[in-house]
C-alpha cells in the first residue's frame, strides 16, 4: 500500500496531463488493494491467530508468543495508521514525502520479518539476540533507502 502512496505522491510532481491520468488510477488501485486484499487478509490473519491460541492454549504461556503478540500489536497499529493515510490519499490530503513513505513501507517488512522468525525459531534464540538482529535489519533497510535516495539525485 505505501508503494502506491509513493507513486501517488510522485505523480503530483508530474505535468498536469500526466497527473490527471495517474492520480485517479492510483486511487482506484489503492482502493481495490485496500478493501479487496489488505483488510480481508488482516482480518483472516487475526481470526486464525486467535483460533490457534484457542486450539493450543499453552502457546500463550510461552515467551516467544508474548513477543510475537507484541509485534502483531505493532503491525495492527501500523495497519490502522496506514488506513488513515489511505483515507487522506482518497481525499487528496496525503501530506507525506515519497521518502517518508519509502521508510514507512519498510516498517511492515521489519514487523513481518520479526513475526515469522519468532514462530520459526521460537525459544532457540535469546530475545536480546533476536532484538539486535531486528535492529540490524532496520539499519540495513534504512541504509538502503539512503543509498537509493542518493543515487536518485545524481
Amino acid at each position: 500500500m505505501p508503494r502506491l502512496f509513493i507513486y501517488h505522491i510522485e505523480a503530483l510532481k508530474k505535468t498536469n496531463g500526466e497527473s490527471e491520468i495517474l492520480i485517479p488510477q492510483f486511487k482506484i488501485m489503492s482502493k481495490r488493494l485496500w478493501y479487496i486484499i489488505t483488510w480481508p487478509s488482516a482480518l483472516l490473519a487475526m481470526i486464525f491467530g486467535i483460533w490457534l491460541i484457542l486450539l493450543v492454549p499453552s502457546f500463550i504461556l510461552q515467551t516467544w508468543m508474548h513477543l510475537k503478540i507484541t509485534f502483531v500489536s505493532f503491525l495492527i497499529a501500523y495497519h490502522i495508521k496506514t488506513h488513515q493515510m489511505f483515507l487522506k490519499q482518497q481525499n487528496d490530503k496525503l501530506n507525506y514525502s515519497s521518502m517518508f513513505m519509502r521508510i514507512w513501507n519498510e516498517g511492515a517488512t521489519i514487523l513481518l520479518f520479526a513475526i515469522v522468525f519468532l514462530v520459526i525459531l521460537k525459544d532457540s534464540l535469546h530475545w536480546l539476540t533476536v532484538l539486535i538482529g531486528f535492529l540490524g535489519l532496520a539499519v540495513v533497510l534504512m541504509l538502503g533507502i539512503r543509498l537509493y535516495k542518493k543515487t536518485r539525485r545524481e
